[in-house]
């Protein structure tokens, strides 16, 4: 065999393995089509949204293997239907793929109920959505923590203690603070005080500033004196005014002193 290939121009050997090359390329290249499924690509159908059987039955006449890869829950769509997909709709993939959905569940989870009594009606509703509950009605009390949580409730039902397993989706009604107090007073006096005062005064009894004007001299917002307030002490008709635990005030603040009325008292009176 040797000295059959020996006897041979070296030129005729090597175009000989050039040959035998080709073909066996050519050969591997033909039998790989098939096995690759080479050129065979198809677009995958966008099913989400669809249900479950109806997105396997169109995922399966496209040529697809259909395999559900996780559960989670949503109220915003059907029950059943199919979140989200891998690959996504429209891209481009071999026909033997497998498409991996998400479906939303029938039964939605049970939750444990948080407590969010004291919590601001903002830091409630955020509480309340990583929980995946949701805000129902809202009702309101008379106290001067604006928009503080009082009481929470079942929706259209009695109170709902924390910890109490609960439905994701869920709606929570809401008793909340109305920012006004239920012990009515005198408005104090503030004309002659300085600011610094005047608001640890205002603090004590469920007050506060709502619009401060500053003269233009004044540097020291704290050591500045009051020399206009609104509401006034008294009305027109000389009368004192009432004013309740978290209402605001306007005031004007000046470098110069005002003339203190001293027949007014600063403390106010019920």
């Amino acid at each position: 065999m040797f000295q059959f290939i020996t006897r041979k121009p070296f030129w005729m050997n090597v175009l000989a393995g050039l040959v035998l090359m080709v073909v066996i390329l050519f050969l591997l290249s033909t039998l790989l089509k098939p096995l690759t499924r080479h050129g065979k690509n198809k677009t995958v159908p966008n099913v989400v949204g669809k249900s479950f059987d109806e997105a396997k039955k169109i995922l399966s006449n496209s040529g697809f293997d259909v395999e559900v890869q996780d559960s989670l829950y949503t109220d915003t769509t059907a029950k059943g239907s199919v979140l989200r997909q891998v690959p996504e709709g429209d891209a481009t993939v071999k026909i033997s793929r497998t498409v991996y959905i998400t479906i939303n569940r029938h039964v939605p989870p049970l939750v444990e109920m948080p407590n969010i009594v004291g919590f601001s009606l903002r830091n409630a509703e955020l509480q309340l959505k990583n929980m995946g509950l949701k805000i129902g009605d809202t009702s309101y009390v008379t106290d001067f923590a604006r928009n503080s949580v009082k009481e929470q409730h079942y929706h259209n039902g009695g109170p709902i203690p924390p910890g109490t397993k609960i439905q994701q989706g869920s709606s929570i009604d809401l008793v909340l603070s109305n920012g006004i107090g239920e012990t009515e007073f005198s408005v104090p006096n503030l004309i002659g005080m300085t600011y610094g005062a005047a608001k640890n005064l205002l603090e004590s009894n469920g007050l506060s500033f709502l619009v401060t004007i500053i003269d233009p001299e004044v540097i020291d917002t704290a050591g500045a004196y009051i020399y206009w307030q609104s509401p006034p002490r008294m009305g027109e008709d000389g009368r004192r005014i009432k004013i309740r635990s978290g209402q605001t005030m306007d005031v004007r603040l000046s470098t110069a002193r005002p003339t203190i009325d001293t027949s007014a008292h600063s403390t106010p009176e019920q």
